[in-house]
């Protein structure tokens, strides 16, 4: 079975050798640096990152530190504490002083992240929009309010960008285009890769030589570091919405930047002005997610893949997506009324967000992309007849049982031509 793209914007064309590749062929061989200097497996630090002083403690697992303020008797010191943060944002020394300052079990968490994406440092916030906002209020403090983004993006985000909330411009372009749309007061270049809902993808490192001096950054949350690391290709910022797979079990909210040191203190004073800060009981769940983030994202992976051979087969789908990494995310168009097909499912739950151990399935024409304006959704390749699939965790036999019923029956004129539909 050959899946191909139908146009440039589509998600690459893989074949079902491809897709078990793609699936399994990321066994955790990357290396990355761990806190004592020697290289650990992406699956070891996934598991150890942000624990590694637990033991020396005498505690197995990370505890969770819920005040909101810390006592100190020497104020000369917190002043002196307080104004090193005002000036650059780093990271107080010595024990915490205010929650919105910082938070010992969110700021582990933040370590093993950004061990994870290869980079110095990551700052977490309440949501994946407010990790956004942030990174547009850093730039548009220095004056740059200039963003130049590359559609299809998470629907929130084209929003935030396109109605101006946060006083920024934006310019929508292609991937080719990027060089060009710079202007002396552009901030950040921004793209999702790959991307909501369509999962096309783009060549990241072309993308940051495009850029120039102005920072990329990547929207890295259907992939994962799992599947790519973009700061090795070039980026300068790398985003997540903390909610989808680092958490992964549909019961945290919380977004993350990881970037270098100095652009996680701009990140921090904005937090800290602005109040958008993570609670630790989501900081916890967080790093216990990442623990499993290998695991969970290289058996949801199989799912999808086995579900692609099946979907780009099948007589009532018109084309399949699915990226040439691989990963768990699906978006396949139907012939027939996708929303029959949200109506018709029973074991896969119709709902938005992703990255789940259970299977999420919604139409993001009515819902996660509703907000953006329909001929710009269409033009970046979100037709009405799109459904985006977030494979779980479940046997692939029974999700794919659920799948076919919800499907309904095949109008005789397509069975004939089964493979035909093939994208």
């Amino acid at each position: 079975m050959e899946m191909r793209a139908l146009d440039s914007g589509d998600a690459a064309a893989v074949d079902a050798g491809d897709m078990t590749a793609a699936a399994e062929g990321w066994r955790g061989a990357a290396k990355v640096p761990s806190a004592a200097g020697h290289a650990r497996r992406f699956a070891t630090e996934a598991v150890h990152a942000g624990r590694d002083d637990l033991a020396r403690q005498g505690l197995h697992t990370p505890p969770i530190d819920l005040s909101t303020t810390y006592p100190s008797y020497d104020s000369r010191a917190e002043a002196a504490r307080i104004d090193a943060f005002a000036t650059t944002g780093a990271e107080p020394d010595g024990p915490p002083v205010y929650a919105r300052l910082g938070n010992p079990t969110v700021a582990r968490f933040e370590t093993a992240l950004a061990r994870l994406e290869g980079t110095e440092s990551a700052v977490a916030f309440a949501s994946g929009m407010a990790a956004l906002s942030a990174v547009l209020l850093v730039r548009a403090s220095l004056g740059l309010r200039h963003v130049v983004a590359v559609r299809p993006l998470y629907g929130c985000s084209d929003h935030l960008l396109t109605a101006g909330l946060l006083g920024s411009e934006v310019t929508w372009t292609d991937p080719a285009g990027i060089a060009d749309a710079l202007r002396p007061d552009t901030g950040l270049v921004l793209v999702e890769s790959p991307a909501n809902p369509t999962l096309a993808e783009i060549d990241l490192r072309a993308a940051a030589h495009a850029c120039g001096s102005v920072p990329l950054l990547v929207d890295n949350t259907f992939a994962t570091p799992v599947l790519q690391r973009p700061a090795e290709q070039g980026a300068g910022l790398v985003l997540h919405s903390a909610t989808k797979y680092l958490g992964g079990h549909g019961d945290v909210l919380a977004g993350v930047v990881a970037c270098d040191e100095e652009f996680a203190g701009r990140l921090r004073q904005v937090r800290f002005a602005t109040g958008g800060v993570l609670h630790p009981l989501a900081g916890y769940l967080l790093l216990r997610g990442l623990a499993t983030l290998p695991v969970r994202v290289r058996a949801a992976s199989a799912n999808a893949a086995e579900l692609v051979r099946r979907l780009s087969a099948d007589p009532r789908v018109a084309r399949v997506h699915y990226p040439r990494i691989g990963g768990a995310m699906i978006a396949f168009e139907v012939h027939g009324d996708p929303h029959e097909v949200i109506a018709g499912v029973r074991l896969i739950t119709p709902a938005v967000s992703l990255g789940s151990v259970d299977t999420l399935i919604q139409h993001p024409a009515s819902i996660s992309h509703r907000i953006v304006d329909a001929d710009d959704r269409r033009g970046a390749g979100v037709s009405d007849r799109l459904l985006r699939l977030s494979v779980g965790l479940e046997d692939v036999e029974d999700l794919w049982a659920d799948l076919d019923a919800a499907l309904g029956e095949a109008p005789t004129r397509m069975r004939a031509s089964a493979g035909v539909w093939h994208a």
